[in-house]
């Protein structure tokens, strides 16, 4: 989780569709220039140790667009494959 977001700060759209899950990866990501990222926190966690092959992150990210603050609020749910996590979807809450 925290991998993808910091390629989001960077605009790395490569590492974002490397790391999403083949089922639901769309062909291309967009990134916002405008957005400042602020920071991340995790809210709470499900899953997602060495032994598990499902995870969840509930997370607040933080940022700004033309000096407007904005939050995104989400669930992502996470699979592993060949010892891998990769992004499944998320829930906007």
């Amino acid at each position: 989780m925290r991998s993808r977001y910091s390629a989001f700060v960077v605009s790395d759209q490569a590492y974002l569709l490397a790391t999403w899950h083949e089922e639901t990866r769309p062909s291309n990501v967009r990134v916002n220039d405008k957005h400042r990222w602020l920071g991340l926190r995790i809210r709470a966690t499900d899953g997602g140790g060495e032994h598990d092959l499902t995870g969840a992150v509930e997370y607040v990210a933080r940022y700004k667009v033309d000096g407007k603050g904005h939050r995104l609020h989400e669930t992502s749910r996470f699979l592993k494959k060949d010892g891998h996590w990769y992004y499944f979807d998320g829930e906007h809450l």
